[in-house]
């Protein structure tokens, strides 16, 4: 007897009530930008079709989750670029990825670090992948070059990659980090 999967359920079509479920549950489940919630209401609706009266109400939906607070463009930018600094990514990459997620200018601008968070994320790189003091021993200079060239695809500048990557100690590279960040202004 020859196994036969069993027949693909075919999903019923939104309308308004089953929209606004879905755009609940993605809310409640990802931490998400206005951008995003939009695209993935549209990608459901190319998906199973609308059912009820007139234009799908994507828009209406997504500003009325901002109105309520469900979504918040600048907390999720702020969280996110935390985020991605935490992990060693700069300035760059962070930004790279607020843009895609569909941040404004704007709030993208707000939630860039300052020189000393730019420079603990490049610390924190180089100490997670053992780039320049980190490293068992001293590198060759084709080592160092891909060491450098990992840092600037992580979102460095290529002053902060060479400082590092070239750095003799630990310490100094400890030291060059606390220099910036003695220099931030308060907020």
């Amino acid at each position: 007897m020859a196994f036969q999967s069993p027949a693909r359920r075919v999903p019923k079509p939104l309308d308004s009530a089953r929209l606004e479920e879905l755009a609940l549950a993605y809310v409640a489940r990802f931490a998400t930008s206005a951008a995003k919630l939009q695209q993935y209401l549209a990608r459901k609706l190319r998906e199973r079709g609308w059912e009820g009266e007139g234009d799908p109400p994507v828009a209406a939906t997504v500003a009325r989750f901002v109105a309520l607070g469900y979504v918040d463009d600048a907390a999720f930018a702020r969280s996110r670029s935390a985020s991605l600094l935490r992990r060693g990514y700069g300035r760059r990459r962070v930004d790279q990825t607020l843009g895609a997620a569909g941040i404004d200018e704007a709030v993208r601008g707000a939630v860039r670090p300052g020189a000393g968070a730019q420079r603990r994320a490049a610390l924190v790189l180089a100490g997670k992948r053992g780039f320049g003091p980190f490293g068992k021993a001293a590198p060759d200079r084709a080592a160092r070059e891909k060491q450098i060239a990992a840092m600037l695809r992580a979102g460095h500048p290529l002053d902060s990659a060479r400082e590092l990557v070239n750095a003799a100690t630990i310490e100094a590279a400890e030291e060059w980090v606390a220099a910036a960040e003695g220099n931030e202004p308060c907020d």
